[in-house]
């Protein structure tokens, strides 16, 4: 098979595609055929080794310390089964699925094994693979976000980095739930985020939304630069900070934190889950939740894929398609 390979850490140029051993699935496995994955965020970490402050050590079991652990990147994919291993029965060959690779990563390749449990369900008729992938990464993060702590109709719901994957999921997951969500987001992508439900829009370049004075039920941190100890001025008492993006002391202090404050800080750990993925695609049949495609490259594409990735500047999703 064809795959996306990278041996050593840093800028897109260090991917390449190589052909590699098509995987065989064992014993309650699910061999599938990629139709399409993302180039994302964390695929962006992994391979530069651009990690939040202090998690690299505690990351190294899964990044690698020297070289990388994992050599084909990819934590998403929508594509076909192609065979299963014995006592699978959840999948059949020839199902059309969506799902997470999760730390396994793997997706940027022709072919993935994964077990039967893993973070995948049938992918809804009708939705193509590239529009099903471009849901997953951003929708099953806003899932675990929701999931500890839910909003309620007529929640203050503000989403600081509301053009990236998972702002643009989270917009409309808010929205969805009745909240009345404002987006912090460059001038250039107003329009995208009024698009997806945000009823205010704050231009990160003109006005600091801590400073702003409006206090808020839920803030999803989403950039990395609202910590606690900034984002409690904006938060009301009792209200939620999401840490989709924390470093090591973020996370150590957030129990503290939220004792002391009297307010929930919650560090997002990305845990892949079925029913995770299944919470995006429910609120897409009912339309309350769809896919946002900035560009698509295909596999012979990836170091270009990765170079725009890396701009950090992407709005939604960027798919590679590989089937």
């Amino acid at each position: 098979m064809r795959a996306a390979v990278y041996r050593k850490f840093g800028g897109p140029e260090v991917v390449r595609v190589e052909e590699m051993p098509k995987p065989v699935p064992k014993a309650g496995e699910v061999l599938i055929r990629v139709a399409a994955s993302t180039v994302s965020a964390g695929d962006h970490r992994m391979r530069a080794k651009d990690l939040p402050r202090g998690l690299g050590f505690l990351a190294a079991a899964v990044v690698g310390v020297f070289a990388p652990r994992k050599r084909v990147l990819g934590m998403d994919f929508a594509g076909t089964v192609e065979a299963v291993g014995e006592g699978v029965t959840t999948f059949k060959p020839g199902d059309e699925i969506v799902g997470l690779t999760g730390n396994a990563f793997g997706g940027h390749a022709e072919y993935v094994v994964l077990p039967e449990t893993a973070a995948m369900i049938a992918k809804p008729a009708g939705m193509s693979f590239e529009d099903a992938v471009a849901l997953v990464f951003g929708g099953h993060t806003v899932a675990e976000c929701v999931r500890q702590c839910p909003i309620k109709p007529g929640d203050e719901v503000l989403v600081n980095g509301a053009s990236g994957a998972v702002g643009v999921a989270a917009v409309q997951a808010a929205k969805a739930a009745g909240a009345v969500v404002t987006a912090v987001t460059s001038a250039g992508n107003a329009e995208l985020a009024r698009s997806l439900g945000a009823d205010h829009v704050i231009d990160y370049a003109r006005e600091d939304f801590v400073s702003a004075g409006k206090l808020y039920d839920v803030i999803f941190e989403c950039v990395g630069n609202a910590p606690f100890g900034r984002a409690d001025k904006a938060l009301k008492p009792g209200g939620a900070l999401l840490l989709v993006i924390v470093d090591l002391m973020g996370m150590l202090s957030a129990g503290g934190q939220s004792r002391r404050s009297g307010k929930r800080v919650i560090p997002i750990s990305f845990k892949p889950k079925a029913e995770d993925v299944r919470f995006e695609f429910d609120l897409a049949a009912k339309g309350e939740m769809w896919s946002v495609i900035d560009r698509t490259y295909t596999l012979d594409e990836i170091v270009e894929a990765h170079r725009y990735v890396d701009t950090g500047r992407k709005r939604g999703a960027v798919v590679l398609r590989i089937g």
